[in-house]
């Protein structure tokens, strides 16, 4: 039976809607004109929301979502849709939105780097796994394939799954960098757990990996474990230097 409201609350619904349209107006129009710089992360997610969340407000499930997310845009972004739907007025279509522009983000910064772009810093590497990598909840291997001019060749998912010996295969990785023509290679994975602290496993197949390097002439030049908000470097810690110091010893 369908539901039928009094004309002094359909006016109130109208005059609530035309109202609620005038302030989506106003802060496209504020987008478009000052920038996205001048929006704060509630802001955005205020904007966000507008496209699954058609005729309500969305200024209070912003800051709600902030709220239950420690503050962080990038966590709401990276949440899982089970725990997103737990917020009160938070369902499928409100979520479209926010999923579609986590997925454009990590295909833009992944595309960057199949466009030819050099990588000159561990942290510049961090920057562009960070949306592949970040709130996986298993651990996923990548390796960074370079020419000799650090040029990026491609970036590949190759091994899923808890890291080990038996897991990583060389010949697939430098299979692939024979295929590709390429001199020198990025090893990454991730630390679900965000401990970033190099496990013997990660230490063992990073010394497989710098080995079958050598001998067949593709130079690793690095090895990053990708935690929630930083990385661990086996070059910046060292730890290569030392690695492949015990691998020229085997040879």
């Amino acid at each position: 039976m369908e539901e039928k409201f009094s004309p002094k609350i359909l006016e109130r619904l109208k005059k609530f809607e035309e109202k609620s349209q005038g302030h989506r107006k106003r802060v496209k129009e504020r987008f478009l004109k000052e920038g996205p710089e001048s929006f704060t992360d509630e802001d955005l997610l205020e904007l966000l929301l507008f496209f699954g969340i058609p005729r309500r407000d969305t200024r209070g499930l912003a800051r709600q979502l902030l709220k239950e997310f420690g503050g962080r845009l990038d966590v709401i972004l990276d949440a899982d849709v089970k725990e997103l739907k737990k917020i009160k007025g938070l369902g499928e279509k409100a979520l479209l939105p926010l999923k579609v522009v986590h997925e454009v983000a990590r295909r833009y910064l992944r595309a960057r780097i199949k466009e030819g772009n050099y990588l000159k810093s561990p942290k510049e590497v961090y920057e562009y796994l960070l949306y592949e990598l970040k709130g996986e909840k298993k651990e996923i291997f990548m390796v960074i394939y370079l020419a000799s001019d650090n040029r990026v060749l491609s970036l590949d998912r190759l091994f899923e799954g808890t890291i080990s010996e038996s897991l990583v295969y060389p010949r697939e990785i430098f299979g692939r960098a024979y295929t590709l023509g390429a001199s020198k290679i990025i090893l990454a994975h991730n630390h679900p757990s965000g401990n970033l602290t190099p496990s013997s496993a990660d230490l063992n197949i990073t010394k497989i990996l710098i080995l079958s390097g050598k001998l067949l002439h593709v130079k690793v030049l690095d090895h990053l474990i990708i935690g929630q908000d930083s990385y661990y470097s086996f070059a910046e810690a060292g730890v290569l230097e030392e690695l492949e110091r015990e691998v020229q010893k085997l040879l």
